[in-house]
């Protein structure tokens, strides 16, 4: 059998705590392949932990410096240690000493976390001065405190293949692709829309073809979907199924993963069958499936702003069992405020103005409920919105502060094609054509429902100026919202309001996630995207 093919021919860099270089690391056997950025620091880290004695790293060059100025030559010292670190990696791979060490294989491993620390041998050579290397090696051993490298993910609907071919995407702005969706069968299998499996398989080939390595995860279920998620795990029998189908997908489309979409456990969400035991059965689903998957595979969930239900119908208090099995919990942070004659934000970031009748719905609040009940915050992704609520109002300002009205519409009936959508968390927008028009945007034909940034922009109601951000436009006027920091925009001519989220609100919160020590951001959903802009912020503000 031949051995495993090593390549180190990428480089990428980060800025902080200062600008230092991380080699990409892409090793490919028996067709599978995995992709992690390392620092020359975690190499040689790697190499004391299997106590290597006939093979050598490249050398160090810090004491070099000292005295040869020119050894600081970026291209030169970068291309060394890239074919250096390359040969050293295929040694010891080839090694049976060394290949099945743990150590050897937590450093191959996307999911695995190294220790967040580099060494002044990491930096850009050109950023750092012989002297400001001579004090870093004289202050903790040359070791400085690293950020942790954050996750910008994105839900892909199976929908968007159309207007987001996966053979154009941009690979390198996404971290996790989740294909949506395969939804539970009444047989505890899966079940698929028409054509689904090919855009998946589309997807994995286009993204591993990109060598980003962008990891695509399947995820199940959706607002729509969870009809059958309450009988799927309601014995051991079913589960067993449940696991089998959902490890043979993963199988055969070479996933990355599996993201349970349960909306929600012992809850109706969009009318489900449910059970006081679901979410008992839940963590059961969860052991079964790390069990059957491994320990490198992606496990997430898509969850509210409070941790599940239990069988005395209150939120968990205690979830830590949950955590243990799950690589990600994806708090899904928006259809807080629908469409409403009195419209509030879709998405706040905190309740910052302390008068909001739903306290417990904001970003700031998940974070704080769901490590109340122990889960780490590292593995807390925040979800962000792509899309608003069309409302119907005269108002001019954000109710935010006060309950919601009773006229306010979360779900709405049927979408272009005629099918039976129900639009909430994790559904399918309705997609009306927006014509643009000299003077006058006109977006009363999205009243009652979520319209995508997209097409808010291309109605001419926002317009992208020079530094890639958005400005009224059409007639609508721009407001913001401080209790939620949110935009909105509103036509009291047209009698018409826009919530929404922009490049500065979900710069804030990707901020917010960064400082907190969240795992990162995921969006819903990329195809309402105005290109890339929003992630792009969305990036900007996890500092990646």
């Amino acid at each position: 059998m031949p051995g495993p093919l090593v390549t180190i021919n990428k480089h990428t860099t980060s800025s902080n705590p200062r600008p230092h270089i991380l080699y990409t690391v892409q090793v490919t056997q028996n067709g599978k392949h995995s992709v992690v950025d390392r620092r020359y620091s975690e190499f040689v880290a790697l190499h004391d932990a299997l106590g290597v004695k006939d093979t050598s790293l490249p050398p160090k060059r810090i004491l070099v410096t000292s005295f040869i100025p020119s050894a600081w030559l970026d291209d030169t010292l970068i291309g060394e240690r890239k074919s250096g670190l390359t040969d050293y990696l295929s040694n010891v791979l080839q090694h049976s000493k060394y290949k099945d060490h743990e150590a050897l294989q937590n450093f191959l491993s996307p999911e695995v976390s190294q220790p967040q620390r580099f060494n002044a041998e990491d930096a850009v050579p050109s950023t750092l001065s012989r002297k400001a290397a001579l004090d870093l090696l004289n202050t903790q051993s040359g070791d400085v405190q690293a950020d942790a490298t954050f996750i910008a993910a994105a839900y892909y609907p199976d929908w968007s293949a159309d207007s987001f071919p996966p053979e154009n995407l941009n690979y390198s702005k996404f971290d996790i692709l989740f294909f949506a969706f395969a939804t539970p069968s009444a047989s505890a299998g899966l079940s698929w829309d028409s054509g689904s499996r090919t855009i998946l398989q589309r997807l994995v080939t286009s993204a591993k073809n990109s060598g980003r390595g962008t990891r695509i995860v399947l995820s199940v279920g959706g607002w729509g979907g969870s009809t059958n998620f309450s009988s799927a795990v309601s014995s051991s029998a079913n589960r067993s199924t449940f696991v089998n189908a959902l490890v043979g997908a993963v199988n055969q489309f070479g996933l990355d993963g599996i993201d349970i979409d349960w909306e929600y456990p012992n809850s109706v969400g969009a009318g489900n069958p449910h059970s006081p035991s679901d979410a008992a059965n839940f963590l059961k689903l969860l052991t079964s499936l790390r069990s059957a998957l491994g320990s490198s595979k992606i496990i997430s969930a898509a969850v509210p702003h409070l941790p599940w239900i239990g069988s005395n119908g209150s939120p968990l208090t205690d979830i830590s069992a949950y955590a243990a099995q799950m690589t990600y919990i994806n708090i899904m942070n928006y259809d807080v405020w629908g469409a409403s004659s009195t419209p509030g934000p879709n998405a706040p970031l905190g309740n910052l103005c302390g008068t909001s009748s739903q306290p417990q719905a904001s970003a700031q609040a998940a974070l704080a409920q769901w490590k109340a009940a122990g889960a780490p915050a590292n593995k807390l992704l925040l979800g962000l919105p792509l899309y608003g609520y069309v409302s119907n109002s005269k108002k001019t300002t954000l109710t935010g502060s006060f309950a919601p009205s009773e006229d306010m519409v979360l779900i709405q009936q049927a979408d272009t094609d005629g099918k039976n959508f129900l639009n909430g968390a994790h559904a399918r927008a309705r997609v009306l054509p927006v014509a643009k028009q000299a003077a006058n945007a006109d977006l009363r034909g999205w009243y009652g429902q979520q319209i995508p940034f997209s097409s808010i922009v291309a109605s001419g109601a926002l317009v992208k100026k020079s530094d890639g951000t958005y400005g009224e436009g059409g007639g609508f006027t721009m407001g913001w919202d401080d209790c939620s920091d949110t935009p909105f925009l509103f036509n009291t001519a047209q009698s018409t309001v826009v919530t929404y989220d922009d490049t500065f609100s979900l710069g804030d919160k990707a901020t917010f996630a960064r400082q907190n020590g969240m795992a990162g951001c995921f969006t819903w959903s990329l195809d309402q995207d105005d290109g890339v802009t929003l992630q792009n912020a969305i990036r900007a503000g996890l500092g990646k």
